[in-house]
């Protein structure tokens, strides 16, 4: 693998990382429209508990999830800038090899 090809699935990897954050929050959000839900009107106990313990657990992934993306978009960032000439040069003769085709 060459550092361009490192560097794009870095990217990629980041894209991924972010989308997988966004999803936990939506989590988050769902979890507390449900409970707010009960508490007006329901104030199902056993909903109460269950999506308590569910939210926390949800909100612990996040925290994970956004330490992970930090990191890695930190790693990330510093492989370009580390490598930024290489990956230029590779990608000025990737885009040379497609305008021949």
């Amino acid at each position: 693998m060459d550092k361009l090809q490192k560097f794009e699935l870095m990217n990629k990897i980041v894209r991924e990382l972010e989308d997988l954050q966004n999803s936990q929050n939506a989590l988050i959000e769902k979890i507390g429209k449900i409970e707010v839900d009960n508490m007006n009107g329901l104030n199902d106990s056993f909903l109460e508990k269950n999506l308590g313990e569910m939210h926390g657990k949800v909100a612990d992934n996040v925290d994970a999830v956004t330490n992970i993306f930090t990191y890695f978009e930190q790693k990330r960032d510093e492989y370009g800038d580390k490598n930024r000439s290489a990956i230029e040069a590779l990608e000025a003769q990737a885009a040379a090899e497609a305008a021949n085709e």
